[in-house]
């Protein structure tokens, strides 16, 4: 795995936890060898888990829209800074660059861009491992939410176990080298009865 991209907020939430662990994934990427791709900003978790793994010697590769050079205020001290045009090709360069996916807690936009990527994983447009950094239990509700989807109907139980969910990074990371890149088929029908 060269590149893991890391969703996470513009906020460093509430809890000074979130930036812990924040930082800690950042140093743990650097650590391994594995490069940091991740939004571009330098304010909330964002900028703290690009600091830290740039502080342990790692690449940062910062994708940041024009229009949030200043709102979210860009990162000037990256190995890497693309600026683009739109939130659209933000994520897809973002992807593009990455060999995995971990969510750290984060708001509305964290989210979008994980079902993003899950959906992409769904549709068999990717295969890359995908994985949440459960801090303090942040992503438990999610996971509830997710479980109640599936006893719906509305996701197969394959495409759940796409995501790996753990607290600890290196279980994540593990489960990342262990990933076989296996797609799952989305419309695949069961036998009628």
């Amino acid at each position: 795995m060269k590149r893991v991209c890391v969703f996470c907020g513009s906020s460093p939430g509430n809890s000074p936890v979130y930036a812990e662990q924040a930082a800690a994934l950042g140093k743990l990427l650097a650590e391994r060898g594995i490069g940091l791709v991740y939004g571009g900003a330098s304010v909330g978790t964002m900028g703290v888990v690009a600091d830290a793994a740039l502080a342990a010697g790692g690449e940062v590769i910062g994708v940041i829209p024009g229009h949030l050079m200043t709102a979210e205020v860009g990162h000037h001290g990256l190995t890497e800074l693309h600026v683009v045009d739109t939130m659209h090709e933000r994520k897809a360069m973002m992807a593009e660059l990455s060999d995995g996916f971990l969510a750290l807690p984060g708001g509305a936009g964290t989210l979008e861009e994980l079902f993003e990527v899950w959906t992409w994983a769904q549709l068999g447009l990717h295969a890359k491992p995908l994985g949440l950094v459960d801090v303090a239990g942040y992503f438990e509700p999610l996971r509830k939410f997710v479980d109640h989807m599936v006893d719906e109907g509305f996701l197969r139980p394959q495409h759940r176990e796409m995501v790996t969910v753990d607290a600890d990074p290196l279980v994540l990371l593990a489960a990342f080298d262990a990933h076989n890149g296996v797609t799952v088929d989305k419309w695949q029908r069961t036998p009628e009865a």
